[in-house]
Protein backbone atom coordinates (compact mmCIF):
# COMPACT_ATOMS: atom_id res chain seq x y z
CA UNK A 1 0.00 0.00 0.00
CA UNK A 2 1.31 3.29 -0.82
CA UNK A 3 2.27 5.06 2.04
CA UNK A 4 1.85 8.90 3.14
CA UNK A 5 4.75 11.16 4.54
CA UNK A 6 3.12 13.80 6.20
CA UNK A 7 5.25 17.27 6.27
CA UNK A 8 5.88 19.12 9.61
CA UNK A 9 7.97 21.94 9.20
CA UNK A 10 9.07 23.78 12.31
CA UNK A 11 10.73 26.75 10.48
CA UNK A 12 9.52 30.26 10.01
CA UNK A 13 9.60 30.29 6.31
CA UNK A 14 8.47 27.48 4.45
CA UNK A 15 6.76 28.35 1.50
CA UNK A 16 3.64 27.13 2.70
CA UNK A 17 3.67 26.31 5.89
CA UNK A 18 6.30 28.68 7.70
CA UNK A 19 5.97 29.54 10.93
CA UNK A 20 2.68 27.22 11.86
CA UNK A 21 4.27 24.73 13.66
CA UNK A 22 7.28 26.89 14.74
CA UNK A 23 6.51 26.42 18.03
CA UNK A 24 7.78 22.88 19.87
CA UNK A 25 3.97 22.80 21.51
CA UNK A 26 2.00 23.24 17.83
CA UNK A 27 4.66 21.22 16.63
CA UNK A 28 3.91 18.22 18.48
CA UNK A 29 0.30 19.18 18.54
CA UNK A 30 -0.06 18.93 14.51
CA UNK A 31 2.03 15.71 14.32
CA UNK A 32 -0.31 13.97 16.55
CA UNK A 33 -3.38 15.34 14.26
CA UNK A 34 -1.24 14.02 10.87
CA UNK A 35 -1.34 10.78 12.38
CA UNK A 36 -4.71 10.55 13.49
CA UNK A 37 -5.29 11.99 10.01
CA UNK A 38 -4.08 8.87 8.10
CA UNK A 39 -0.05 9.67 8.11
CA UNK A 40 2.29 6.47 7.90
CA UNK A 41 5.56 8.68 8.35
CA UNK A 42 6.26 12.52 9.96
CA UNK A 43 9.11 14.09 7.59
CA UNK A 44 9.94 16.97 10.40
CA UNK A 45 12.51 19.82 8.73
CA UNK A 46 14.02 22.54 10.39
CA UNK A 47 15.90 24.83 7.42
CA UNK A 48 13.04 25.67 4.73
CA UNK A 49 14.02 24.46 1.35
CA UNK A 50 12.09 26.93 -0.86
CA UNK A 51 13.87 28.68 -3.74
CA UNK A 52 16.18 31.06 -2.43
CA UNK A 53 15.87 30.72 1.36
CA UNK A 54 18.44 31.42 3.60
CA UNK A 55 20.41 29.14 4.82
CA UNK A 56 20.48 27.89 9.13
CA UNK A 57 23.26 26.77 10.80
CA UNK A 58 23.42 23.59 12.13
CA UNK A 59 22.72 24.41 15.92
CA UNK A 60 19.54 26.37 15.02
CA UNK A 61 18.18 23.79 12.86
CA UNK A 62 18.56 20.80 15.64
CA UNK A 63 17.14 23.17 18.45
CA UNK A 64 13.99 23.67 16.28
CA UNK A 65 13.41 19.92 15.57
CA UNK A 66 14.58 17.69 18.16
CA UNK A 67 12.03 18.80 20.90
CA UNK A 68 9.63 17.71 18.60
CA UNK A 69 11.01 14.44 17.47
CA UNK A 70 11.84 13.35 21.25
CA UNK A 71 8.03 14.39 22.29
CA UNK A 72 6.51 12.80 19.69
CA UNK A 73 9.06 9.28 19.73
CA UNK A 74 8.28 9.46 23.44
CA UNK A 75 4.20 9.53 22.19
CA UNK A 76 4.10 7.61 18.81
CA UNK A 77 5.89 4.53 17.39
CA UNK A 78 5.28 6.18 13.33
CA UNK A 79 8.40 6.14 11.76
CA UNK A 80 10.00 10.04 12.17
CA UNK A 81 12.33 11.50 9.15
CA UNK A 82 14.48 14.06 9.66
CA UNK A 83 14.69 16.49 6.53
CA UNK A 84 18.41 17.94 6.31
CA UNK A 85 21.54 18.03 4.40
CA UNK A 86 23.52 18.00 7.50
CA UNK A 87 25.20 15.09 9.51
CA UNK A 88 25.02 17.14 12.72
CA UNK A 89 21.37 17.29 12.51
CA UNK A 90 20.36 14.24 11.19
CA UNK A 91 22.59 12.40 14.00
CA UNK A 92 21.18 14.61 17.02
CA UNK A 93 17.83 13.82 15.05
CA UNK A 94 18.56 10.08 15.53
CA UNK A 95 19.07 10.06 19.27
CA UNK A 96 15.86 11.57 19.88
CA UNK A 97 14.21 8.89 17.64
CA UNK A 98 14.23 9.75 13.81
CA UNK A 99 14.67 6.29 11.79
CA UNK A 100 14.50 8.15 8.13
CA UNK A 101 17.09 10.47 6.41
CA UNK A 102 15.33 12.79 4.35
CA UNK A 103 18.51 14.51 2.36
CA UNK A 104 17.58 16.90 -0.89
CA UNK A 105 21.19 17.19 -1.51
CA UNK A 106 21.35 13.40 -2.16
CA UNK A 107 23.87 12.66 0.57
CA UNK A 108 26.28 14.71 -1.44
CA UNK A 109 26.71 18.14 0.51
CA UNK A 110 28.07 16.72 4.07
CA UNK A 111 30.57 13.84 3.76
CA UNK A 112 29.52 13.27 7.07
CA UNK A 113 26.17 12.31 6.05
CA UNK A 114 26.85 8.67 4.45
CA UNK A 115 28.59 7.34 6.71
CA UNK A 116 26.12 8.32 9.69
CA UNK A 117 23.55 6.79 7.87
CA UNK A 118 25.33 3.71 7.19
CA UNK A 119 26.22 3.36 10.88
CA UNK A 120 22.50 4.04 12.39
CA UNK A 121 20.91 1.54 9.54
CA UNK A 122 19.01 4.56 8.78
CA UNK A 123 15.96 4.54 5.71
CA UNK A 124 17.84 6.94 3.46
CA UNK A 125 15.52 9.31 0.83
CA UNK A 126 17.88 10.24 -2.10
CA UNK A 127 16.38 13.16 -3.72
CA UNK A 128 17.94 14.93 -7.29
CA UNK A 129 18.95 18.44 -7.36
CA UNK A 130 21.25 20.63 -8.58
CA UNK A 131 22.72 23.48 -6.61
CA UNK A 132 21.13 25.15 -3.62
CA UNK A 133 17.92 26.06 -2.56
CA UNK A 134 19.54 29.65 -3.11
CA UNK A 135 20.44 28.71 -6.75
CA UNK A 136 18.57 25.52 -8.04
CA UNK A 137 16.28 27.69 -9.70
CA UNK A 138 19.05 29.22 -12.19
CA UNK A 139 19.96 26.28 -14.38
CA UNK A 140 16.94 24.19 -15.63
CA UNK A 141 18.56 22.74 -19.14
CA UNK A 142 18.72 19.18 -19.14
CA UNK A 143 19.70 17.13 -22.59
CA UNK A 144 17.97 14.61 -21.12
CA UNK A 145 15.57 15.17 -17.96
CA UNK A 146 14.86 11.44 -17.21
CA UNK A 147 18.47 9.51 -18.14
CA UNK A 148 20.37 12.44 -16.29
CA UNK A 149 18.47 11.75 -13.07
CA UNK A 150 18.05 8.43 -13.32
CA UNK A 151 22.35 8.69 -13.99
CA UNK A 152 22.18 10.52 -10.68
CA UNK A 153 20.98 8.04 -8.95
CA UNK A 154 22.66 5.51 -10.00
CA UNK A 155 25.74 7.32 -8.53
CA UNK A 156 24.61 8.10 -5.42
CA UNK A 157 23.17 4.37 -4.85
CA UNK A 158 27.01 3.01 -5.56
CA UNK A 159 28.03 5.56 -2.73
CA UNK A 160 25.63 4.54 -0.06
CA UNK A 161 26.06 0.48 -1.44
CA UNK A 162 29.89 1.24 -1.03
CA UNK A 163 29.34 2.40 2.41
CA UNK A 164 27.37 -0.33 3.84
CA UNK A 165 23.65 1.07 2.96
CA UNK A 166 21.56 -1.89 2.62
CA UNK A 167 19.31 -1.60 -0.81
CA UNK A 168 16.17 -1.57 1.29
CA UNK A 169 16.92 1.59 3.12
CA UNK A 170 17.26 3.36 -0.27
CA UNK A 171 14.12 5.30 -1.32
CA UNK A 172 14.87 7.51 -4.39
CA UNK A 173 12.89 10.65 -4.64
CA UNK A 174 12.62 13.03 -8.38
CA UNK A 175 13.28 16.21 -6.78
CA UNK A 176 10.02 17.64 -8.22
CA UNK A 177 10.42 21.58 -8.15
CA UNK A 178 13.81 21.39 -7.77
CA UNK A 179 16.10 22.84 -10.37
CA UNK A 180 13.52 21.97 -13.05
CA UNK A 181 10.43 23.74 -14.64
CA UNK A 182 7.04 23.86 -14.17
CA UNK A 183 6.82 21.74 -17.64
CA UNK A 184 9.72 19.54 -16.52
CA UNK A 185 7.87 18.94 -13.39
CA UNK A 186 4.70 17.46 -15.30
CA UNK A 187 7.09 15.50 -17.48
CA UNK A 188 8.54 13.49 -14.31
CA UNK A 189 5.56 12.74 -12.99
CA UNK A 190 4.14 11.70 -16.64
CA UNK A 191 7.53 8.86 -16.60
CA UNK A 192 7.61 8.12 -13.08
CA UNK A 193 7.57 4.57 -13.74
CA UNK A 194 10.79 4.89 -15.69
CA UNK A 195 12.79 5.46 -12.61
CA UNK A 196 10.86 2.28 -10.55
CA UNK A 197 13.51 0.39 -12.97
CA UNK A 198 16.30 1.19 -11.16
CA UNK A 199 14.55 -0.71 -8.15
CA UNK A 200 14.42 1.06 -5.55
CA UNK A 201 10.96 2.63 -3.67
CA UNK A 202 9.85 5.87 -5.32
CA UNK A 203 8.84 8.60 -3.15
CA UNK A 204 6.72 11.68 -5.10
CA UNK A 205 6.68 15.35 -3.41
CA UNK A 206 4.35 17.52 -4.99
CA UNK A 207 2.25 18.88 -2.64
CA UNK A 208 1.21 22.67 -3.38
CA UNK A 209 3.91 23.36 -4.92
CA UNK A 210 4.73 26.41 -7.38
CA UNK A 211 4.29 24.12 -10.88
CA UNK A 212 0.62 23.06 -10.21
CA UNK A 213 0.00 27.09 -9.43
CA UNK A 214 2.00 27.39 -12.58
CA UNK A 215 -0.29 25.35 -14.09
CA UNK A 216 -3.67 26.49 -12.68
CA UNK A 217 -3.09 29.61 -12.57
CA UNK A 218 -3.09 29.59 -8.44
CA UNK A 219 -0.93 31.69 -6.65
CA UNK A 220 -2.03 30.95 -2.81
CA UNK A 221 -0.60 27.46 -2.08
CA UNK A 222 -2.87 26.60 -0.09
CA UNK A 223 -5.35 26.93 -2.77
CA UNK A 224 -3.32 24.06 -4.67
CA UNK A 225 -5.00 21.01 -2.62
CA UNK A 226 -6.80 19.69 -5.99
CA UNK A 227 -4.18 19.91 -8.41
CA UNK A 228 -2.69 18.23 -5.38
CA UNK A 229 -4.80 15.18 -5.60
CA UNK A 230 -4.29 14.81 -9.10
CA UNK A 231 -0.69 14.98 -9.11
CA UNK A 232 -0.68 12.16 -6.20
CA UNK A 233 -3.47 10.08 -7.73
CA UNK A 234 -1.42 9.92 -11.15
CA UNK A 235 1.79 9.36 -9.32
CA UNK A 236 0.82 6.72 -7.61
CA UNK A 237 -0.93 5.25 -10.91
CA UNK A 238 3.10 5.45 -12.35
CA UNK A 239 4.82 3.65 -9.54
CA UNK A 240 5.12 6.29 -6.61
CA UNK A 241 5.59 4.21 -3.22
CA UNK A 242 5.77 7.06 -0.91
CA UNK A 243 3.59 10.09 -1.16
CA UNK A 244 4.94 13.58 0.87
CA UNK A 245 1.70 16.17 1.31
CA UNK A 246 0.93 18.79 3.66
CA UNK A 247 -2.85 18.23 3.84
CA UNK A 248 -2.78 14.51 4.99
CA UNK A 249 -6.33 14.11 5.90
CA UNK A 250 -7.50 14.76 2.07
CA UNK A 251 -4.85 12.96 0.50
CA UNK A 252 -4.89 9.88 2.79
CA UNK A 253 -8.54 9.50 0.85
CA UNK A 254 -6.94 9.88 -2.78
CA UNK A 255 -3.72 7.30 -1.63
CA UNK A 256 -6.20 5.23 -1.13
CA UNK A 257 -8.64 4.83 -3.93
CA UNK A 258 -6.01 5.52 -5.96
CA UNK A 259 -4.23 2.60 -4.84
CA UNK A 260 -7.42 0.42 -4.80
CA UNK A 261 -7.81 1.23 -8.13
CA UNK A 262 -4.16 0.49 -9.68
CA UNK A 263 -3.60 -2.56 -6.87
CA UNK A 264 -0.65 -0.64 -5.35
Amino acid sequence: MTRLMAILNVTPDSFSDGGEHFDPDDALRAGLQMIADGADILDIGGESTRPGAPAVSADEESSRVVPVIAQLRSTTDVPISIDTTKAAVARDAIAAGATIINDISGFERDPGMIPLAAESASDCVVMHMRGTPQTMQKDLHYDDLIGEIQGYFQGRIDALRTAGVADSAIILDPGIGFAKSAEQNLLLIQRLAEFTELGFPILLGTSRKSFIGHTLGIEDPAERIWGTAASVAIGIANGASIIRVHDVREMRQVCDLAAAITDQ
